[in-house]
């Protein structure tokens, strides 16, 4: 969604906690065992860092977070004690694409710059056709920046700070490869993060109580469900 001036919050597509009962652990081991396997299934385009949230208010205490992002997907995890328990938790969001209006005006400033130097190199016919043809041109390869096998640039401008959000708002294309590839990051670093919580509680000889999943993951479009025995009538 395309916003304007300040940031909106990140829409939340996944949650999920786990209670465990007297239990205790390494929050900072249980973050670099998930860095450690991530980095085995060489997701791609995947960045691992620690956050800091604060509990309420600027001067409560604050819980470490790892956070994983690709792109504007963010995974953010918290592995914290609770009085004599413990819980963790995963949240998989989506950042909004922002596009500000400084970076609006640095864009107009730009195009005008372009005018003027078309203008003034090619006269001002020859100049206004050529830049026509360019501005099309530019578009046309910024709208299909991945099927050109430019991914590296897809990348670069995904990042940059004045183009990025603009790219991402009004050129980037969506396809179903792109809905795919979100897919396989949300089950890659999800089931990655359970294994490890299963892992982690059943060492120390503890059950797990039942997972709180809250959909839907991407929309209501790719909700999980079970498969009810009517279904398998229908597909065998």
């Amino acid at each position: 969604m395309l916003g304007f001036l300040k940031s909106k919050q990140a829409d939340v597509l996944s949650h999920w906690y786990t209670p465990v009962p007297n239990f205790n652990t390494s929050t900072q081991d249980f973050y670099a065992a998930v860095e450690k396997e991530l980095k085995a299934q060489q997701v791609p385009g995947l960045a691992i860092s620690q956050v800091e949230f604060s509990e309420g208010g600027p001067l409560s205490d604050k819980r470490t977070y790892l956070r994983m992002t690709r792109e504007r997907l963010v995974f953010d995890v918290c592995a914290a004690p609770f009085g004599v328990n413990y819980f963790f938790s995963c949240r998989f969001a989506e950042l909004p694409a922002v596009v500000k209006l400084w970076q609006l005006a640095v864009l107009v400033v730009g195009l005008l710059a372009l005018v003027a130097l078309s203008w003034k190199l090619l006269s001002f016919w020859f100049g206004s056709i050529a830049l026509v043809a360019f501005l099309l041109l530019a578009v046309y390869l910024l709208r299909n920046v991945v099927a050109l096998g430019l991914k590296d640039l897809d990348a670069s401008l995904i990042k940059s700070p004045v183009l990025g959000p603009i790219y991402e708002a009004w050129l980037r294309k969506e396809s179903y490869y792109r809905q795919d590839t979100r897919l396989m990051y949300l089950t890659v670093v999800e089931g990655v993060i359970k294994k490890l919580v299963e892992q982690e509680t059943a060492a120390k000889g503890v059950k797990l109580v039942t997972q709180y999943e809250h959909s839907p993951i991407l929309g209501e479009l790719y909700k999980p469900r079970r498969l009810g025995s009517e279904d398998k009538l229908a597909t065998s």
